[in-house]
């Protein structure tokens, strides 16, 4: 694996070390998630990348003496490469080069299972390798003889070009009709009152393990990142019976290469749809403030920074008592998130105003009664109201819709009547005075 740290003039030198180390463990664990096995861990220092090779020819020369030494198959930069970069390297190495975006993408195509996300997936690949075709050389060549015929490569070169461009266009379409079709899901759930959740965080952040303890679902939770790709919706009954949907989306992680977060935009829009956002964050990682920057950032690029945010400050069991309390947790989270602020990032004050944060552990439940009352207590759609009601005692029916939907405080008996203080959805209460 190969990190880069580029030198800049503010004097931060030693901050970026820290933050190029940093970007190349996440590597490591894509990597092992990719089924990689890491032999040895290279850092190059430079003031700005070198246009044929990104780390320069000296470190290229060490770098091919490493590769021959430990037999490497693969060669991994923690940094995209341009075509040119990557055939080069390539050609001086001997072995095969992937850069960080193509490492992803691999691990997002091992972990699509839906139609959807197999779309999604083939065409970020798809524009991921159209720049990287020309120069593919002889091996690709149709000769033609005669004066003025093309070079070697050019034919087959505009074949490929035209055909994965073909693709491309079938691709979208079919991602445009299920974008269609989620909208069309959307509207028909948003005919009644009923909300939706959509988890979001850094990936191996424990939104699977989260989603799993909220609705008994049994989506895959690995500590692999991105052990889960493709959206699940599952419903929720709340402390006030109110009935929600809930919906676990793809992890965030630093760089997310821009062809994902396109290729990705119907998934995403069930965050940006969603009427509360619970925002999963792995209080025991000392690296929490840069995630959960990453993601503010990510949820801004999409449109989803209006949305209500619950800070959900997972895997506290990993954490000393002392360091377990939720108020404590939120106080250093916000203060990292201000460290972490970076030019162009979204402010984390203007975050922070509008989140409230739960301390819980979704692996042995611990706070989870506390979260449901706090998405309870924020969610925005269809709020609970506590009204009393006056029945027929013969009513059963409306009775057990109370039960069902409402929280029953009391009843009480009259001869023929029944009065109950009753806390329920709003638009149950509308539809009931109705009827009276």
């Amino acid at each position: 694996m190969v990190g880069l740290d580029w030198k800049t003039r503010g004097g931060g030198g030693r901050t970026n070390a820290l933050r190029a180390e940093e970007s190349l463990d996440e590597l490591a664990e894509l990597a092992a998630s990719a089924g990689a096995e890491i032999l040895d861990r290279v850092m190059q220092t430079r003031p700005t990348p070198e246009a044929a090779t990104l780390i320069g020819q000296g470190k290229v020369e060490e770098l091919a003496a490493s590769v021959l030494a430990t037999e490497a198959d693969v060669v991994i930069f923690d940094q995209d490469l341009s075509p040119t970069q990557q055939r080069n390297l390539e050609k001086t190495l001997a072995t095969k080069v992937i850069d960080r975006t193509q490492l992803i993408l691999d691990i997002f195509a091992s972990r699509a299972r839906t139609r959807e996300g197999r779309l999604q997936v083939e065409l970020a690949q798809l524009n991921y390798l159209l720049p990287r075709l020309a120069g593919r050389g002889v091996q690709m060549s149709r000769l033609g003889g005669g004066i003025g015929t093309r070079g070697p490569g050019e034919t087959q070169l505009e074949t490929d070009r035209r055909r994965i461009a073909k693709r491309i266009k079938k691709v979208e379409d079919e991602l445009e009709g299920v974008r269609a079709g989620r909208a069309l899901h959307r509207r028909r759930r948003s005919a009644v009152p009923l909300a939706t959740l959509a988890l979001a965080g850094y990936t191996n952040a424990g939104k699977s393990t989260l989603f799993n303890r909220l609705t008994r679902a049994s989506v895959l939770a690995d500590s692999k990142m991105f052990a889960t790709l493709d959206p699940t919706v599952r419903p929720l009954v709340l402390p006030s019976r109110r009935r929600v949907l809930m919906s676990d989306t793809v992890g965030f992680i630093r760089n997310l290469p821009t062809t994902l977060v396109k290729a990705f935009r119907a998934t995403l829009e069930e965050v940006n749809e969603a009427a509360l956002i619970l925002h999963v964050v792995d209080a025991s990682s000392p690296t929490a403030p840069e995630h959960t920057a990453h993601v503010l950032k990510v949820l801004a690029e999409i449109g989803a920074q209006e949305v209500p945010q619950i800070l959900v400050l997972n895997k506290v069991d990993l954490l000393a008592a002392g360091d377990a309390d939720g108020a404590t947790l939120q106080r250093r989270l916000l203060a990292g998130l201000g460290a972490a602020h970076g030019e162009g990032d979204p402010d984390p004050a203007v975050f922070s105003g509008k989140m409230c944060a739960v301390a819980i552990s979704a692996a042995t439940g611990a706070g989870i009664d506390a979260l449901l009352a706090a998405i309870d207590e924020v969610l925005p759609l269809d709020p609970v109201v506590r009204a009393t009601l006056d029945l027929d005692s013969g009513d059963g029916a409306t009775l057990a819709l109370l039960h069902a939907f409402g929280r029953v405080i009391e009843t009480r008996y009259h001869e023929d009547r029944v009065e109950v203080d009753v806390d329920l959805p709003e638009s149950l209460e509308r539809r009931l005075r109705s009827r009276q």
